[in-house]
């Protein structure tokens, strides 16, 4: 085809509205939380793909298509998700979504990947059964580290009753809920559950009534970044003392907090000590990027990284980046990262994971207590097709 025939094609597209992109690029988007809750651990999640497209792009690309990166800000919610996803897919013309991000705003995205037909990979902790024919998760939930946090704080914390605080929202209301139908079942009691917007910051009233009843142990869930570094810092100011376990604090914002955290228990599937070297070579190649910049590697940034092989591999199997073709080869590849292996269930469309139960230090960084290996996601999505 002559280039005069080449460039009235692409015109002919761009007058249509249908973007004009060249055949050899394969491109990933990344929806994330640059503004909101979730800005405190972004830098770190979008640090984690630009390393993986780097290393990929420097490696001779995907099926020898270079790799772009979009990244989009979702303002950590719904409206803000609704608004990246559609220019993300429809107008940026992405091949495929990574993201963590909070569950207000995958919830309010996943009927736009429907409608385009885009594998969408969730790298984020979450409340769990999110089940779409177009997702798969890498990320842990509630059946994953409920056990260990709460068999922890009755046996080594003699903790019998707890109270449980949360974001107002699926994410903190459904990962508590799993944790107090567990501390139930194995004959505890919850004195008290309350809930704050997920972008709320006074945590006076709550800590009143934490106070009041008493309990023996605190387990929170809140949005992630911001309302746990709120949270933090007014249970030390108001002189709360007793064993505190959170669900939603990742390492990255463990360290920006500093000893306001120390002594927090806290369970994932990715902690920076861990001694593989697998973990010690994105360290150091995180490092030689990013220098004095790099952000902490972290619950969030970490799944991130994985999954932008893990789609690498899912196109390389399937020959093909077509979605349909994508989505069945994700539940096919495995990926060996720094969390170790991980393989995404075509069943359940969720991942087995290693779990660390660690506790924050005066630094800010995590002592692991207890691992336990090959962790499953419970039932999940096996009906979802």
């Amino acid at each position: 085809m002559k280039l005069s025939h080449v460039l009235f094609s692409l015109g002919v597209m761009t007058l249509l509205g249908v973007p004009a992109y060249a055949a050899d690029m394969i491109r990933i988007g990344v929806p994330v939380g640059l503004s909101g809750a979730n800005s405190v651990v972004a830098p770190s999640i979008v640090q984690a793909s630009e390393l993986a497209v780097d290393e990929i792009n420097a490696a001779g690309g995907i099926l020898g298509k270079k790799v772009e990166l979009i990244v989009a800000d979702d303002a950590s919610g719904a409206v803000g998700a609704q608004q990246a996803f559609d220019s993300l897919i429809f107008k940026k013309g992405v091949d495929v979504i990574i993201s963590a991000e909070t569950s207000a705003a995958r919830n309010a995205a996943l009927p736009i990947v429907s409608r385009g037909r885009v594998p969408y990979i969730y790298t984020s902790f979450y409340e769990g059964n999110s089940c779409n024919k177009w997702l798969y998760v890498n990320g842990w939930v509630p059946e994953q580290l409920s056990a260990a946090i709460v068999d922890y704080l009755q046996k080594r914390e003699n903790a019998n009753t707890f109270f449980l605080i949360g974001s107002d929202y699926a994410f903190g209301r459904g990962v508590l809920e799993f944790a107090r139908k567990y501390i139930e079942s194995v004959g505890g009691k919850v004195v008290g559950e309350e809930y704050l917007p997920m972008d709320g910051n006074d945590w006076t009233a709550i800590i009143s009534k934490l106070r009041a009843a008493a309990p023996d142990a605190l387990i929170s869930c809140t949005a992630g970044g911001a309302p746990n570094v709120s949270l933090g810092k007014q249970l030390k100011s108001a002189g709360v003392n007793v064993p505190y376990a959170n669900m939603a604090l990742d390492e990255g914002t463990a360290k920006d907090m500093g000893n306001v955290a120390s002594g927090v228990l806290v369970c994932g599937s990715y902690m920076t000590s861990l001694d593989t070297p697998e973990n010690k070579k994105f360290l150091a190649a995180l490092e030689n990027k990013f220098g004095k910049d790099m952000k902490t590697p972290n619950e969030l940034s970490v799944p991130q990284y994985e999954a932008i092989y893990a789609y690498k591999a899912a196109v390389e199997k399937a020959g093909s980046t077509k979605g349909k073709d994508v989505i069945k080869a994700l539940g096919e590849v495995s990926v060996t990262g720094p969390r170790g292996t991980v393989k995404m269930d075509p069943e359940t469309r969720h991942a087995a994971l290693n779990m660390y139960l660690s506790q924050v230090q005066e630094d800010g960084s995590m002592k692991i207590l207890d691992s336990f290996q090959n962790v499953e996601p419970g039932p999940q999505c096996r009906n979802c097709r």
